[in-house]
């Protein structure tokens, strides 16, 4: 097994067992739902903002292990950052997991997030691990209604 894969299911492992962020905020301004009927995964995404920039970040729901791992390493990532540095992060992990030989993505800019370049080799596990990222456009995007992996989000 590779060092990247090895990387990979740790990291993964990890996210799932012990979610970063796993919590509602109950003062949230920014709350969005998503669903990706194929695996079942469900999650409800919480943001406070302060001006542009994502000062709380939480999630809760079930699904696989690349969901939830994916949904905790997302919040990790976005927290403090600013909706436009958010936007350019799931542009990047979108790239990463669904284009051509996975071209056109900056690998620094995604740092840790990078372990998830495996994914795109098993297209149905794709929408597990941009679940939460389909959902936090939603949010920032203030669309009040839930996305689903099978949505032109």
């Amino acid at each position: 097994m590779s060092e990247l894969n090895e990387l990979y299911q740790e990291m993964i492992l990890d996210h799932n067992k012990n979610p970063r962020n796993f919590h509602a905020i109950e003062n949230a301004d920014h709350v969005a739902e998503g669903y990706n009927p194929l695996c079942g995964d469900r999650l409800n995404l919480y943001l406070q903002m302060k001006g542009d920039q994502i000062q709380d970040i939480g999630f809760q729901g079930s699904g696989c292990a690349i969901s939830k791992s994916s949904a905790s390493m997302m919040t990790t990532g976005v927290k403090g950052k600013t909706k436009q540095e958010a936007l350019l992060l799931f542009q990047n992990f979108h790239k990463m997991l669904s284009g051509p030989t996975n071209a056109g993505f900056d690998l620094k800019l995604l740092g840790k997030l990078a372990v998830f370049s495996g994914v795109s080799e098993y297209p149905t596990r794709v929408k597990c691990a941009t679940l939460a990222w389909h959902t936090l456009k939603a949010a920032l995007g203030k669309r009040g209604q839930a996305v689903t992996t099978e949505d032109n989000v």
